[in-house]
């Protein structure tokens, strides 16, 4: 059978994306590379009780520029109220705007945005089912 085994993602500065990774989502870096085969550092964090890590790739002679909704993570949290009210205390914007009564029934979901503008959706799973 076959595997997921991690994401790539470019980031424009290694150390930041690992910090705020870890400060606001609780990330834990498992391993890094100061040089691949191709050139570049590299760092691997992954959430607790998650199987599949998130793999940082950062070069200095490639200039990062996300597009918008190109792309985003989606990461399960049990109680999204309490989980952005702690982010919006340590200084997150938290979007959209009305999230609170957007999603006020049904499936709950908000969005923020990483240092290097990647969209990471925020949904509340009250099991671990998707």
């Amino acid at each position: 059978m076959n595997k997921l085994l991690h994401v790539r993602v470019r980031v424009s500065d290694l150390e930041r994306s690992i910090a705020w990774y870890k400060e606001y989502l609780g990330f834990e870096l498992e391993r890094r590379t100061e040089r691949s085969p191709a050139g570049n550092q590299l760092a691997f964090v992954r959430l607790p009780g998650s199987e599949v890590p998130i793999e940082f790739c950062y070069s200095p002679d490639y200039e990062l520029a996300v597009p918008e909704d190109l792309m985003h993570f989606a990461i399960g949290v049990p109680d999204l109220t309490a989980v952005c009210a702690e982010l919006e205390a340590k200084g997150l914007e938290i979007w959209p705007e009305n999230w609170r009564e957007a999603f006020a029934a049904g499936r709950k979901m908000a969005f923020i945005i990483d240092p290097d503008d990647y969209e990471i959706e925020l949904l509340e799973l009250k099991s671990n089912k998707i």
